[in-house]
């Protein structure tokens, strides 16, 4: 389902006009702060919803304006064509609007599958190193990418987890056990959900790693904080835990505080890796991510690569570009010196990028 246009209204420092991005590759070419990632982060925003850049729509206003617009032109592969159309305007009731084909949508879960985008940043790295929540997020979105069921669990539980916490802050303890099984029924299909996503992750994620670096058996490791999705069980492990609780005064137990590791011959692998094999990781998770999505949809995905190559040697970026997943289109992001002409094929649309205004290269 390539994206055909984008057509944009005070996005940034975008000019406010359309650029044609009909090809299966499209690059985009300039120096940092021109303009480059504002293009990727209009496509993912089209595909989500939402920036991967800030959680504050206000902050992709142009300057002095109150409002922007995005319009994406896509066409599936049975040939028809489509519309996303992200308006925001801060001066309104409702601030943001997101419409499929003239239709506004109620639920961002409902546009996840329409354009399904992939991104690699430079931010990915969070996901090796960052703290636990930045590596269950990860899981979460290759989860949510595909899963509607994993969206209801995960906002429920989010939901119940919260009114708990708040009962347990106001001391609050009587109606606790009602929170607890309802904690329990959404947090353990959570948890077996998380479970076979890392199991069919490893399948993918440990080939590809030795292929690139030539190190094998290394794996991700995923340890639940409820070692069980037994209900009884967790509702014991609950109960436990609720003097701990009353502490606190938040909950100590539950997917929300679940670890992910990586690790290779029964220890954390990650201390000992060097700068250039954890950001590889990174990218590697990236790549089993549109794999895993592919395999379960039987979808190609659309690629968003933001500088990502910039750190690694050319032996790696060459093995990088070579395992790259199957995709729909790719869009990537390369600074003036970068020798993304070698990248490139016959087809490739090459933009050059300057203060928010962009010239396509005809060589």
């Amino acid at each position: 389902m390539p994206i055909l246009s984008l057509s944009l209204n005070n996005f940034r420092n975008l000019e406010n006009k359309t650029i044609d991005l009909l090809s299966k590759e499209v690059y985009f070419v300039g120096e940092n702060g021109q303009g480059k990632s504002n293009l990727l982060e209009a496509i993912y925003m089209s595909s989500y919803g939402n920036s991967f850049k800030t959680h504050a729509d206000s902050e992709i206003v142009r300057y002095n304006e109150s409002s922007f617009f995005i319009k994406c032109f896509f066409r599936e592969e049975n040939g028809n064509s489509h519309t996303i159309n992200t308006y925001y305007d801060s001066s309104k009731p409702i601030k943001k609007i997101i419409e499929k084909n003239g239709k506004k949508i109620k639920d961002k879960k409902d546009i996840i599958n329409t354009i399904p985008c992939v991104l690699f940043c430079h931010e990915d790295l969070d996901f090796v190193i960052g703290e636990p929540e930045r590596k269950r997020f990860f899981l979460d979105q290759s989860l949510t990418m595909y899963d509607i069921f994993y969206i209801d669990y995960l906002r429920k539980y989010k939901k119940i987890l919260k009114n708990r916490n708040i009962l347990l802050k106001e001391k609050k303890y009587e109606t606790l056990d009602v929170f607890d099984i309802q904690l329990a029924e959404n947090g353990k299909e959570i948890i077996s959900k998380r479970k076979n996503a890392v199991y069919q992750f490893n399948r993918i994620f440990g080939n590809l790693f030795e292929e690139i670096t030539g190190i094998n058996g290394v794996s991700i490791s995923y340890k639940p904080s409820w070692n069980t999705t037994e209900m009884e069980k967790i509702i014991e492990i609950l109960k436990e835990k609720r003097d701990m609780d009353k502490i606190m005064g938040t909950t100590m137990s539950g997917p929300h505080r679940d670890k992910i590791y990586f690790v290779r011959e029964g220890k954390q692998y990650i201390p000992s890796a060097s700068t250039g094999q954890r950001r590889l990781i990174s990218i590697i998770l990236r790549i089993a991510q549109a794999k895993y999505f592919s395999e379960i949809t039987h979808k190609k995905p659309i690629l968003l690569m933001d500088d990502v190559l910039l750190e690694l040697d050319p032996d790696k970026r060459q093995k990088v570009t070579t395992f790259l997943p199957e995709y729909d289109q790719l869009f990537c992001t390369f600074l003036p010196g970068e020798p993304y002409e070698r990248y490139k094929k016959t087809t490739t649309k090459i933009y050059h990028i300057e203060k928010g205004s962009w010239n396509e290269s005809k060589i």
